[in-house]
C-alpha cells in the first residue's frame, strides 16, 4: 500500500496537469516535514494552496482552511472528472 503523502502527491500532480491544460500555472510544493500542496494564483494575485485530504468516502481537494467562514464550497472529490474545472472556476475566478 502506498504512503498517504505519496497518494496526496499523485493526486496533486494529476490536478496540476489538468489545470495546466486549462491555462493555469501551478507549482507542486513538497516540503520535507509536511504534506505536499499545489500552489496556484487567484485572479486577485493571491497564492492559493490546494491540499488533498482523506475523508471517510475518499480523497478530496481542499483550498480553504477548515476554520474559514465562507458560503462557497471549498472542496471537491479528487477522483472527479471535472475537478480542475471546478477548482479553476472557484479559485481563479
Amino acid at each position: 500500500m502506498r504512503d498517504s503523502q505519496q497518494v496526496q502527491y499523485i493526486h496533486l500532480v494529476r490536478l496540476g496537469w489538468d489545470l495546466r491544460v486549462l491555462g493555469v500555472a501551478t507549482s507542486v510544493v513538497v516540503p520535507v516535514g509536511g504534506a505536499p500542496v499545489l500552489e496556484i494564483m487567484s485572479s486577485t494575485g493571491v497564492r492559493v494552496r490546494i491540499q488533498v485530504a482523506r475523508r471517510a468516502c475518499g480523497w478530496v481537494f481542499v483550498w480553504r482552511p477548515c476554520w474559514s467562514v465562507t458560503w462557497r464550497r471549498d472542496w471537491i472529490w479528487a477522483e472527479a472528472n471535472n475537478a480542475a474545472d471546478m477548482i479553476a472556476s472557484a479559485v481563479i475566478a
